[in-house]
């Protein structure tokens, strides 16, 4: 047996679970018919399904502000209603030789188009996060003191004023890379969305038996700030999005 210190690379990592703790986390789920979207993919630039995925909810969030909020408080909670739609997303990198997630977050996605978002998460995706700018703070926490790192990863993160910016006003994880059909996450906005993988697999339509590309959708909502109904309308809304996504739209 070999007992070490954690890996620095992995502290922003503690520091942000520790952090979303307070978090009342409730989970739905739904499959997605993505038929409509994997066509729209055949006419364009194979963008991600991520991609696919942002550009939806953050038009989906925008109709729904009460869910598009951050509370911060227990005793005297407070809650700040975001005006813009931020959407974090999270990748899967090595830092010095170290397997780490890495989240950035994506501004104004309610005003970007898909390619727009595209070209964004392809920025943050071909990067080198140990010299990109936008990985600044992140480096900074690897190298403090685990205490003040702690400190200043709640300083940062704890205002309302600055939780759509630091944190996202929504998030987004994917592992649908891999055979994973189900994933359910925390990121630590009040809607995650967890993409698993798009396969081939039975749907009625019509009341005929077909075969289409289904993807398994989790939310987990924040019971906190929303109640299952609003949530469960942000999932059936985005549900109908993706389902139907038009080129019009991208």
């Amino acid at each position: 047996m070999k007992i070490t210190a954690i890996a620095r690379e992995r502290r922003p990592t503690l520091h942000f679970l520790r952090e979303i703790r307070s978090i009342s986390p409730v989970f739905l789920g739904t499959d997605i018919d993505m038929s409509a979207v994997v066509r729209h993919r055949d006419t364009v630039h194979k963008h991600s399904y991520v991609a696919y995925v942002l550009h939806a909810a953050a038009r989906v969030l925008a109709a729904h502000p009460e869910a598009n909020a951050a509370l911060r408080g227990a005793g005297r909670p407070r809650i700040a209603h975001h005006t813009a739609v931020n959407g974090k997303f999270t990748m899967d990198r090595t830092v010095n030789g170290q397997r780490v997630v890495l989240s950035t977050v994506l501004p104004d996605l309610e005003r970007t188009d898909l390619a727009g978002i595209q070209r964004q998460i392809d920025h943050f995706r071909d990067g080198d996060p140990e010299v990109m700018p936008e990985f600044a703070g992140t480096r900074l926490l690897q190298k403090l003191p685990w205490p003040l790192g702690g400190l200043l990863f709640r300083l940062g993160v704890r205002p309302l004023a600055r939780r759509a910016a630091v944190l996202g006003t929504f998030a987004v994880t994917s592992l649908g890379h891999r055979p994973v059909d189900d994933f359910y996450s925390v990121g630590g906005t009040t809607i995650t969305l967890g993409v698993g993988r798009v396969a081939e697999r039975p749907v009625v339509r019509d009341a005929e038996l077909a075969v289409a590309p289904v993807m398994r959708l989790s939310l987990t909502f924040d019971h906190r700030v929303i109640d299952g109904a609003e949530a469960a309308d942000v999932l059936a809304d985005l549900k109908h999005a993706l389902e139907n996504f038009t080129s019009e739209e991208g």
